[in-house]
């Protein structure tokens, strides 16, 4: 069932968010002050292109990984979250869309603080 789930999700605005999430991978390697976001964001792209079957476990938050969340929502977590949000808002009008809306909504969350989390098969 997940495979259905996964391929209808990449099928229906799945794979845009996760290239959108390679994008911020890439633009916080470049920069040097940005390379410590980048393993965040590529873990998070992976599980952007395939959610179902996984989960996002919180680890011990810190001083220093709620400063580095904060440093990523100004940086690029906020558009991360709209892009989320347009697509929960266009994909909740159908009711097949539901479960993928709810998907996109936990990945909004998910944008605004990516630091010390962790991505757990079920």
């Amino acid at each position: 069932m997940t495979l259905i789930l996964n391929i209808l999700w990449i099928v229906f605005g799945g794979l845009p968010m996760a290239i959108g999430w390679l994008i911020a991978a890439a633009i916080m390697a470049i920069t040097i002050v940005g390379l410590p976001w980048a393993p965040a964001a590529l873990r998070i792209a992976g599980y952007t292109l395939l959610p179902f079957g996984s989960q996002v476990q919180d680890q011990d938050p810190g001083a220093l990984s709620a400063l580095g969340n904060i440093l990523w929502f100004l940086l690029a977590g906020w558009w991360l979250a709209l892009g989320h949000l347009i697509a929960a808002v266009g994909l909740a009008v159908t009711i097949i869309g539901l479960p993928f809306a709810w998907a996109h909504l936990k990945l909004a969350k998910l944008s605004l603080a990516p630091v010390a989390t962790k991505i757990v098969p079920l």
